[in-house]
């Protein structure tokens, strides 16, 4: 198992139209257990990704998805850095692909 907490940052205003471009553009991706896209509560720009895959590898095939390259060329306009970024090797739990508010 492969696991992968980042940090974005977007232009002011635009967090929410990342946020969705993020979830619209990520919803079938092939060995990915779960994809979580959360705002930073204490940074108005800041969006945070945890990712759970299979292996690095499927993770990698991920980002030449239509999809995701749709979903990257539509949002790289309104990011504007990218801030931490931790892998891990997730061991268990549970996980999903959508989270209703």
């Amino acid at each position: 198992m492969y696991g992968l907490i980042g940090k974005m940052l977007t232009a002011p205003g635009q967090r929410d139209a990342v946020i969705a471009i993020l979830l619209e553009g990520t919803v079938t991706m092939p060995g990915c257990h779960s994809y979580v896209v959360a705002r930073d509560p204490t940074a108005a720009e800041a969006i945070w990704i945890t990712e759970v895959w299979d292996s690095q590898e499927l993770h990698r095939a991920s980002l030449a998805l239509p999809s995701v390259q749709a979903a990257i060329a539509k949002a790289r306009p309104m990011i504007t850095a990218f801030g931490e970024r931790f892998e891990t090797e997730p061991v268990g739990g549970t996980g999903t692909h959508a989270v209703q508010p």
